[in-house]
């Protein structure tokens, strides 16, 4: 009996070992995955840092896990850690690994001047809300024109967006020529604004079940996000 015991724990070590093996090539495998992602799109020189990226694909891998999204090869990114004066909206097609558009994106009225700092969930509060949402369908506002619908999906944080109205669409303050006048750029009611001669483009492309990431090191967001934690 003790025979067989040994000679079965002999038979098990190689594979408690292969298991393990495989399990970290796995994760260098994603990381290494994720990187080259990253160098291939030039996010770098984009100003788009790779924590950022890498946290936008671990967050739409849950998402896809989940069945959430309808087309998973097509990511936006805003980084609100930037000036509202840099291009800090990033949408890439993750298959091709190309950049497909790269451009201004404007914050809420209350959530900051030049640099986004304040973040609610909140109706009415004209601050923008962080996070991961799913776009949805485009409609046509009275006021905001050829618009597109998103779905805040973390509790708590950004869930309250359809209730608030929350929408991508354009505006003729997120321009250079009003940055050139007034020091930066405009400011929404809430809403990632566009510049007027891409919001079409971007809606076309990002419609319909694809993952928008919004970021800024917020120690509260990033201390409860569902998706990150």
């Amino acid at each position: 009996m003790r025979k067989f015991i040994f000679y079965l724990i002999f038979l098990l070590i190689p594979l408690v070992n292969d298991a393990r093996v495989v399990g970290l090539n796995t994760i260098n495998s994603a990381g290494v995955i994720n990187l080259e992602l990253y160098k291939a799109v030039n996010l770098s020189e984009l100003g788009l840092d790779k924590t950022i990226f890498e946290l936008a694909i671990k967050g739409l891998n849950k998402l896809v896990s989940s069945g959430k999204l309808l087309n998973s090869t097509i990511v936006t990114i805003v980084d609100f850690s930037q000036s509202c004066n840099k291009k800090r909206l990033y949408v890439i097609d993750l298959k091709n690994k190309r950049m497909l558009f790269n451009t201004y994106v404007a914050h809420g009225r209350n959530t900051g001047t030049e640099f986004a700092k304040s973040f609610s969930n909140e109706e009415g509060s004209l601050k923008s809300s962080l996070g991961f949402y799913i776009t949805a369908h485009p409609i046509t506002g009275s006021h905001t024109g050829f618009s597109l619908m998103i779905d805040g999906v973390e509790k708590g944080i950004n869930d309250h967006a359809c209730k608030r109205a929350i929408i991508i669409h354009g505006a003729d303050y997120v321009t250079e020529n009003f940055i050139r006048k007034n020091g930066r750029l405009g400011r929404s009611l809430g809403c990632p604004a566009l510049p007027p001669d891409l919001n079409k483009p971007i809606i076309e492309t990002i419609k319909d079940g694809t993952c928008l990431f919004i970021y800024n090191p917020d120690n509260h967001y990033l201390g409860n996000s569902s998706l990150l934690n």
